[in-house]
Protein backbone atom coordinates (compact mmCIF):
# COMPACT_ATOMS: atom_id res chain seq x y z
CA UNK A 1 0.00 0.00 0.00
CA UNK A 2 1.10 3.67 -0.37
CA UNK A 3 1.86 5.94 2.14
CA UNK A 4 -1.55 8.00 1.45
CA UNK A 5 -3.92 4.41 1.48
CA UNK A 6 -2.41 3.68 4.82
CA UNK A 7 -3.06 7.13 5.95
CA UNK A 8 -6.45 6.81 5.44
CA UNK A 9 -6.81 3.54 7.10
CA UNK A 10 -5.00 5.04 10.14
CA UNK A 11 -7.83 7.27 10.24
CA UNK A 12 -10.31 4.93 9.58
CA UNK A 13 -8.99 3.40 12.41
CA UNK A 14 -8.81 5.57 14.68
CA UNK A 15 -12.92 7.42 13.93
CA UNK A 16 -14.36 4.26 14.35
CA UNK A 17 -12.27 1.76 16.69
CA UNK A 18 -14.48 2.47 20.16
CA UNK A 19 -17.69 1.92 18.50
CA UNK A 20 -16.34 -1.43 16.41
CA UNK A 21 -14.02 -2.61 19.75
CA UNK A 22 -17.79 -2.37 22.18
CA UNK A 23 -19.63 -4.56 19.37
CA UNK A 24 -16.93 -7.09 19.63
CA UNK A 25 -16.86 -6.82 23.12
CA UNK A 26 -20.96 -7.71 22.95
CA UNK A 27 -20.07 -10.19 20.72
CA UNK A 28 -17.66 -12.22 22.90
CA UNK A 29 -18.52 -11.57 25.78
CA UNK A 30 -15.15 -10.21 27.36
CA UNK A 31 -12.40 -8.43 26.55
CA UNK A 32 -9.15 -9.98 25.55
CA UNK A 33 -11.46 -11.85 23.33
CA UNK A 34 -12.84 -8.63 21.86
CA UNK A 35 -9.52 -7.51 21.47
CA UNK A 36 -8.58 -10.49 19.09
CA UNK A 37 -11.44 -10.60 17.04
CA UNK A 38 -11.34 -6.76 16.33
CA UNK A 39 -7.96 -7.11 15.81
CA UNK A 40 -8.38 -10.21 12.96
CA UNK A 41 -11.41 -8.28 11.22
CA UNK A 42 -9.12 -5.23 10.68
CA UNK A 43 -6.60 -7.02 9.84
CA UNK A 44 -8.91 -8.46 7.08
CA UNK A 45 -9.91 -4.90 6.43
CA UNK A 46 -6.35 -3.87 5.89
CA UNK A 47 -5.85 -6.49 3.11
CA UNK A 48 -8.95 -5.43 1.06
CA UNK A 49 -8.80 -1.72 2.09
CA UNK A 50 -8.46 -0.11 -1.09
CA UNK A 51 -11.35 -1.70 -2.89
CA UNK A 52 -13.99 -1.94 -0.17
CA UNK A 53 -13.42 1.92 0.70
CA UNK A 54 -14.07 2.62 -3.06
CA UNK A 55 -17.26 0.14 -3.08
CA UNK A 56 -18.48 -0.69 0.37
CA UNK A 57 -19.01 -0.03 3.86
CA UNK A 58 -15.38 -0.68 5.67
CA UNK A 59 -18.08 -0.49 8.98
CA UNK A 60 -20.26 -3.28 7.30
CA UNK A 61 -17.25 -5.29 6.07
CA UNK A 62 -15.71 -5.44 9.99
CA UNK A 63 -18.55 -6.12 11.73
CA UNK A 64 -19.52 -9.28 9.07
CA UNK A 65 -15.62 -10.22 9.10
CA UNK A 66 -16.13 -10.09 13.13
CA UNK A 67 -19.30 -11.67 13.60
CA UNK A 68 -18.22 -14.52 11.17
CA UNK A 69 -15.16 -15.03 13.19
CA UNK A 70 -17.00 -15.48 16.14
CA UNK A 71 -18.68 -17.76 14.68
CA UNK A 72 -15.76 -19.73 13.71
CA UNK A 73 -14.42 -19.58 17.11
CA UNK A 74 -17.54 -20.44 18.84
CA UNK A 75 -17.66 -23.68 16.60
CA UNK A 76 -14.07 -24.26 17.53
CA UNK A 77 -14.86 -23.90 21.18
CA UNK A 78 -12.39 -21.45 21.45
CA UNK A 79 -14.00 -19.96 24.86
CA UNK A 80 -12.13 -19.55 27.67
CA UNK A 81 -13.00 -19.31 31.09
CA UNK A 82 -10.32 -17.46 32.52
CA UNK A 83 -8.98 -13.34 31.95
CA UNK A 84 -5.75 -12.17 33.71
CA UNK A 85 -6.23 -8.71 34.20
CA UNK A 86 -3.32 -5.99 34.91
CA UNK A 87 -4.56 -4.70 37.94
CA UNK A 88 -7.89 -4.64 40.21
CA UNK A 89 -10.31 -2.28 38.59
CA UNK A 90 -11.41 0.53 40.67
CA UNK A 91 -14.91 0.55 41.67
CA UNK A 92 -16.89 4.18 41.90
CA UNK A 93 -18.07 5.36 44.79
CA UNK A 94 -21.51 7.01 43.60
CA UNK A 95 -24.63 4.80 42.88
CA UNK A 96 -26.29 1.79 43.74
CA UNK A 97 -23.34 -0.56 42.35
CA UNK A 98 -25.67 -3.63 43.88
CA UNK A 99 -28.30 -3.05 41.80
CA UNK A 100 -26.14 -2.16 38.74
CA UNK A 101 -23.92 -5.28 39.25
CA UNK A 102 -26.82 -7.22 39.79
CA UNK A 103 -28.69 -5.97 36.32
CA UNK A 104 -25.39 -6.14 34.70
CA UNK A 105 -24.63 -9.92 35.46
CA UNK A 106 -28.12 -11.14 34.75
CA UNK A 107 -28.07 -9.09 31.53
CA UNK A 108 -24.63 -10.98 30.69
CA UNK A 109 -25.72 -13.99 31.73
CA UNK A 110 -29.11 -14.09 29.53
CA UNK A 111 -26.86 -13.40 26.96
CA UNK A 112 -24.41 -16.16 27.24
CA UNK A 113 -27.68 -18.15 27.29
CA UNK A 114 -28.65 -16.72 23.48
CA UNK A 115 -26.75 -19.00 20.23
CA UNK A 116 -24.28 -16.60 18.68
CA UNK A 117 -26.73 -15.66 16.03
CA UNK A 118 -29.94 -14.36 18.32
CA UNK A 119 -26.81 -12.44 20.37
CA UNK A 120 -25.48 -10.88 17.37
CA UNK A 121 -29.23 -10.10 15.85
CA UNK A 122 -29.56 -7.90 19.01
CA UNK A 123 -26.12 -6.17 19.64
CA UNK A 124 -26.68 -4.92 15.59
CA UNK A 125 -30.51 -4.25 16.14
CA UNK A 126 -30.33 -2.66 19.46
CA UNK A 127 -26.70 -1.77 20.79
CA UNK A 128 -25.67 -0.34 17.22
CA UNK A 129 -28.51 0.61 16.18
CA UNK A 130 -28.18 -0.54 12.75
CA UNK A 131 -31.55 -0.77 10.50
CA UNK A 132 -32.77 -3.96 9.40
CA UNK A 133 -32.15 -4.29 5.68
CA UNK A 134 -28.42 -3.38 6.75
CA UNK A 135 -28.39 -6.28 10.10
CA UNK A 136 -29.41 -8.65 7.00
CA UNK A 137 -26.39 -7.78 4.78
CA UNK A 138 -24.13 -8.19 7.82
CA UNK A 139 -25.43 -11.73 9.15
CA UNK A 140 -26.22 -12.83 5.08
CA UNK A 141 -30.02 -13.56 5.26
CA UNK A 142 -33.08 -12.01 4.75
CA UNK A 143 -35.17 -8.90 6.23
CA UNK A 144 -37.39 -11.49 7.57
CA UNK A 145 -35.39 -13.43 9.02
CA UNK A 146 -33.78 -10.74 10.90
CA UNK A 147 -37.49 -9.62 12.06
CA UNK A 148 -38.37 -12.90 13.25
CA UNK A 149 -35.02 -13.50 15.07
CA UNK A 150 -35.31 -10.45 16.49
CA UNK A 151 -38.60 -11.19 17.85
CA UNK A 152 -37.87 -14.53 19.36
CA UNK A 153 -34.99 -13.53 20.74
CA UNK A 154 -36.30 -10.86 22.80
CA UNK A 155 -39.00 -13.06 23.89
CA UNK A 156 -36.20 -15.93 25.27
CA UNK A 157 -34.81 -12.46 27.07
CA UNK A 158 -38.13 -11.81 28.38
CA UNK A 159 -38.58 -15.41 29.54
CA UNK A 160 -34.71 -16.19 30.94
CA UNK A 161 -34.65 -13.16 33.14
CA UNK A 162 -38.39 -12.26 33.95
CA UNK A 163 -37.13 -9.42 36.55
CA UNK A 164 -35.65 -7.64 33.78
CA UNK A 165 -38.71 -7.75 31.79
CA UNK A 166 -40.34 -5.22 33.89
CA UNK A 167 -37.76 -2.48 33.77
CA UNK A 168 -36.99 0.45 31.40
CA UNK A 169 -32.98 -1.09 30.31
CA UNK A 170 -34.39 -3.97 28.71
CA UNK A 171 -34.12 -3.62 25.56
Amino acid sequence: MNELVVEEFREYVTARHAALYRSAVLLTGNRQDAEDLLQTALARLAARWQTIQRTGSPDAYVRKAMYHQRISWWRLRRNRQEYALPEVPEVPADGDLAADTALRLALASVLRQLTPKQRAVVILRYYDDLPEGEVAAILGCSVGTVRSQTHRTLARLRELCAEMASTKELI
